[in-house]
């Protein structure tokens, strides 16, 4: 692994398909959300309300295979970038997620800086690492022919790493160091319960925000992008400026939230 080969932040490669990073590099702040159910319907439905890039997860959610493939060709199509938070970092579970042609992946509870130098090279063709190629699908969603695509993935396909572990936050400056880590995704749930023992953290927390701090300190530092969930859209409006691109909850909180207030509002 060199530092001498492009990859998201310096490509100079131009595909318009790639909202997702093509907002992120100009600085535009593009906005996510994360995606749980496994229907195409719900996934255009939510592509089409504004948003420049869409997590579909498999870890938590309720995604299969053919889910996955469905929804990144429905999301793709439709001019969003779909992103896939994979369940871990296995080297087969990267190479399946990829191979629907998302523009990225997201990958849960980072802990080390080999655990994020193993991503990497799961997650880019030779010679910066080991994936293999066999598959016409990827190329679709980036809207390329294959030989196009294998030139310009391993400069343009994002990799999210979540740090949301004690550990994580122990090791994030050499975690955020690895070449080829794209954005430094913080999940605060899971890392307000690993550092205080609930969720969710108030947030103002001395522990919570020195880690905060710490991980924002650690992606500046080595270049990297910074970014977070947020429950809604005015802390989303808040974070602008501090991190370079937030999730904004997700589709089944959204809709639960959305038929809770509005019955409250009946009954009253």
């Amino acid at each position: 692994m060199t530092k001498s080969y492009p990859t998201a932040h310096t490509t100079e490669v131009s595909n318009p398909r790639l909202r997702l990073l093509n907002k992120i590099k100009a600085g535009e702040f593009p906005l996510m959300t994360f995606v749980a159910i496994p229907s195409v319907r719900q996934a255009q439905i939510v592509a089409l309300t504004g948003l420049d890039g869409i997590i579909l997860d498999c870890e938590h959610g309720h995604i299969g295979d053919d889910a996955m493939h469905n929804s990144v060709a429905a999301i793709s199509a439709l001019g969003v970038s779909p992103i896939i938070r994979i369940r871990g970092p296995a080297h087969d579970i990267i190479k399946r997620a990829l191979d629907t042609g998302a523009h990225g992946i997201m990958v849960p509870q980072i802990n080390t800086a080999q655990e994020a130098e193993q991503v990497v090279q799961s997650s880019k063709f030779p010679p910066q690492g080991v994936r293999g190629q066999g598959s016409a699908f990827p190329a679709i969603g980036h809207g390329l022919t294959t030989p196009e695509y294998m030139k310009s993935a391993n400069e343009t396909i994002l990799t999210m790493l979540q740090i949301e572990t004690r550990a994580g936050v122990e090791n994030v400056d050499a975690i955020a160091a690895v070449p080829g880590v794209d954005v430094v995704f913080i999940g605060p749930n899971d890392l307000a319960q690993a550092l205080l023992g609930y969720t969710p953290a108030r947030g103002d927390e001395p522990e919570f925000v020195d880690a905060i701090n710490k991980i924002e300190t650690a992606a500046r530092k080595h270049g990297k992008w910074f970014s977070i969930m947020v429950p809604n859209g005015g802390l989303a409006k808040k974070a602008r400026g501090r991190f370079d691109t937030v999730a904004i909850t997700g589709d089944t909180k959204a809709i639960q939230n959305w038929y809770i207030s509005e019955f409250e509002i009946a009954r009253s």
